[in-house]
């Protein structure tokens, strides 16, 4: 289980809620080869899978950031709207997980795929 948001954390205050690019990893080679009759992802400004999950792991961290921020406001009474803080925080929460479920997915994945005898 995935433990719950710590409202003590707060955006500016340290990197724990920051997820680094990804495509500025070191060794870490984003362009795809193309393939005959695929098209790219997402449209015609896409830059393929790797650009893909940079955007998705940036959405997760702008929610991981407004998560911390409403729970802080939440925390200290300067909230406006505490439903809205709590949706935050769980829909935050939620893409955490969906995020796990899907990095445990594609680790089984490829683990078959080096199972895979040729």
């Amino acid at each position: 289980m995935i433990a719950a948001i710590d409202p003590s954390m707060v955006a500016g205050l340290g990197d724990q809620w920051q997820t680094p690019d990804v495509t500025q990893l070191p060794g870490s080679d984003f362009q795809t080869p193309a393939v005959d009759g695929v098209g790219e992802v997402g449209g015609g400004d896409s830059g393929g899978f790797g650009q893909l999950l940079s955007n998705e792991i940036g959405k997760l961290s702008e929610l991981q950031t407004n998560a911390a921020e409403q729970a802080q406001a939440l925390a200290t009474g300067t909230a406006t709207d505490p439903v809205t803080a709590v949706m935050a925080v769980e829909k935050a929460q939620m893409a955490m997980q969906f995020a796990g479920q899907i990095r445990t997915r594609g680790a089984e994945a490829l683990t078959e795929i080096f199972r895979t005898q040729i």
